[in-house]
């Protein structure tokens, strides 16, 4: 999905960090929609601050929690619009994000606009923040 995103957009010059960067972005995509706890480890920093669209902020554990026990559910998350932009060790992605969820067994939609701050960190991306508001 991520790789068809990046070739639509022929006008757009992509830096090797930016382009790890936006694997690293459709890395957390998978692993929230598989609720892969391995790979949210590998993914996102101890220091996690992750806003949703209804002002409620997470730490990692929470964060990580509620997509293990499906609390927080998405069934499908497609990502467009993707920007990324490096300033030293720190990337930061807007998207717009798209998706089916069952938080709590509910049916429910996301249609968001996101920012992502994520930090180089011992050679790895991670994600250190994320901020999401919805789209009217």
């Amino acid at each position: 999905m991520l790789s068809m995103l990046l070739i639509a957009l022929p006008g757009m010059s992509q830096s090797k960090s930016e382009a790890v960067v936006l694997k690293q972005v459709e890395a957390l995509r998978r692993a929230m929609i598989d609720a892969d706890a391995r790979a949210l480890d590998e993914l996102v920093s101890e220091d996690l601050s992750y806003g949703h669209s209804n002002a409620v902020v997470e730490d990692k554990k929470r964060f990580r929690e509620k997509l293990i026990t499906g609390e927080s559910d998405f069934i499908t998350m497609e990502l467009s619009e993707l920007t990324a932009k490096i300033s030293g060790k720190t990337a930061l992605v807007r998207c717009r994000l798209e998706g089916q969820t069952r938080d709590g067994g509910k049916p429910g939609q996301a249609k968001l606009h996101v920012l992502m701050v994520w930090q180089l960190k011992g050679g790895k991306w991670k994600l250190l923040a994320r901020q999401a508001t919805k789209l009217l």
